[in-house]
C-alpha cells in the first residue's frame, strides 16, 4: 500500500519518475512524472485516500463532464418542471461549453474558482453566478457519491454576495389605483394583493378550490411556463395550504366562477386561456403600473403587499407564514423582519395601556381598602 517510485532514463537522457501502488483489491496503478516531488505528492495522495477509505479507481473518473452531465440530468426526478428546465439551461449555456471535454478527475478547485471569477467579471448577475456554481456542484456531488472522484472540487469556492432588494409594499389606495388601471384584470390585482398568492398559484386556481361558504380557497397547484408550454405542478412549498378570502373578493370571485365547471380556471384571459406570467406583465401589469404612477413595480410586490396588510391588521408571524406558504416562520421573519420591527412600537403602546389599566384597577381597590369603616349606631340610624 505504501507504493514505490522508480527512475526511468529516456533515450535522450531525460529522467521520468514512475510512481506505483496497489489498491485494496491488489490491482497495480502507476503514473509518470517529470519531477520526483510531483510523483511523491501523487503517491502520498493515493496512499492517504486508501487509508481514509476515500480512494476511487482512476478509471472511474475518466468519464467526461459532458457525458456525466447527461446522466446527472436524467436522474433529476421529483423536481418542478421549471426547476429542471433551469438546470438544463445552465448546463447548456454555462457548464458544458466550458467543462464538457474535461474528465471528472481532471476538474480542480483552482480552475473552478477561476471560472467563477470570470463569470463575475463578465457582469453576470451574482445570483446567476451562484446558480451556475450550484448546478456544477450538484453534478460533482453525485460523482463523489458514485465513487468517481474522491471529493467535490467546487466546495469552498468563493462566491459573489447577493444583495436582497428590500420588499416593496403598496397601501390600499395604491392597490385600488393599480386595479383600476388594469381594467378587466383588476380582479387579478386584488387577488394577488389581498391573499398573497404567487402568480403561478393564482393562474392555476380552479373553481372547485374556492369555498364561498367557509370563505376559503385552497392553493394546490401552480402554473409555470417552461419552454413556451404551461406546466402544472405543486406549489413552491410542495404543500397545499388554505387561504382566507377577504370580503372584498367574494363578489368578484363569485362572478368569475359563475357558469364554469369545477375544474375550470377561475382567472383567465378573455379567451379563457391560462394567464402566463411574462405575457401578463408585458401586456397588462407594466402598463397599468405606469398608468397608476407606480414605476418599477412587479407582480411579486403584490405578495409583499399582502404580507404588510396582514401584519398591519395584527396577524402574527405564524399566521403570515401559513397564509403565504413559507417553509418556516424563520423564512417569513427573514423576508419581512422590518414589518414586525415596525409593529414593536404598537406592541409597546399596548403593553403600556395594559399596565395603566392594571395600575388603575389596583388604585381603585386601594382607595376602597383605605376608606374607614363607619359604625352606625341605633341613634344615628334614627336620624
Amino acid at each position: 500500500m505504501a507504493g514505490t517510485i522508480s527512475t526511468i532514463v529516456l533515450s535522450d537522457g531525460a529522467k521520468r519518475y514512475r510512481a506505483r501502488y496497489r489498491d485494496v483489491g491488489g490491482r497495480q496503478h502507476e503514473k509518470r512524472f517529470s519531477r520526483k516531488v510531483d510523483a511523491q505528492h501523487w503517491l502520498d495522495e493515493q496512499t492517504s485516500a486508501l487509508v481514509t477509505q476515500t480512494w476511487t479507481a482512476p478509471e472511474r473518473g475518466r468519464v467526461t463532464v459532458a457525458a456525466w452531465a447527461e446522466q446527472w440530468s436524467a436522474a433529476q426526478t421529483g423536481l418542478k418542471p421549471s426547476t429542471l428546465y433551469g438546470y438544463r439551461s445552465i448546463l447548456r449555456a454555462r457548464i458544458v461549453p466550458r467543462w464538457g471535454q474535461y474528465r471528472l478527475a481532471d476538474v480542480t478547485h483552482a480552475e473552478i474558482a477561476a471560472w467563477v471569477a470570470g463569470l463575475v467579471s463578465s457582469d453576470l448577475a451574482p445570483s446567476s453566478v451562484r446558480q451556475a456554481h450550484r448546478v456544477f456542484s450538484l453534478l460533482l456531488t453525485l460523482a463523489v457519491r458514485d465513487g468517481r472522484i474522491p471529493r467535490n472540487p467546487a466546495v469552498g469556492v468563493p462566491l459573489p454576495r447577493v444583495r436582497r432588494a428590500d420588499p416593496r409594499f403598496l397601501n390600499r389606495n395604491e392597490v385600488e389605483r393599480l386595479a383600476e388601471a388594469a381594467g378587466e384584470y383588476g380582479d387579478v390585482v386584488h387577488l394577488l394583493a389581498y391573499t398573497g398568492l404567487r402568480f403561478g398559484e393564482m393562474a392555476a386556481l380552479r373553481v372547485r378550490r374556492v369555498d364561498f361558504l367557509r370563505k376559503r380557497l385552497t392553493v394546490a397547484e401552480s402554473a409555470t411556463e417552461v419552454g413556451g408550454t404551461v406546466e402544472y405542478g405543486a406549489p413552491k412549498s410542495h404543500q397545499q395550504r388554505t387561504v382566507p378570502i377577504p370580503g372584498v373578493l367574494m363578489a368578484p370571485l363569485s362572478r368569475r366562477c359563475e357558469g364554469k365547471g369545477r375544474d375550470d380556471l377561475v382567472l383567465t384571459s378573455p379567451e379563457g386561456a391560462v394567464l402566463r406570467s411574462g405575457n401578463f406583465r408585458r401586456r397588462v401589469f407594466d402598463p397599468a403600473a405606469r398608468a397608476a404612477g407606480l414605476e418599477d413595480l412587479s407582480p411579486h410586490d403584490l405578495r409583499h403587499t399582502a404580507a404588510s396588510l396582514l401584519v398591519a391588521s395584527g396577524a402574527n408571524v405564524k399566521a403570515v407564514q401559513r397564509m403565504l406558504g413559507h417553509a418556516s416562520a424563520a423564512m417569513t421573519l427573514d423576508v419581512y423582519s422590518g414589518l414586525f420591527d415596525d409593529d414593536l412600537g404598537g406592541l409597546a403602546d399596548r403593553m403600556d395601556a395594559a399596565h395603566d389599566a392594571h395600575t388603575s384597577s389596583r388604585s381603585v381597590g386601594a382607595v376602597w381598602a383605605r376608606d374607614p369603616i363607619v359604625k352606625i349606631t341605633d341613634q344615628d340610624a334614627s336620624r
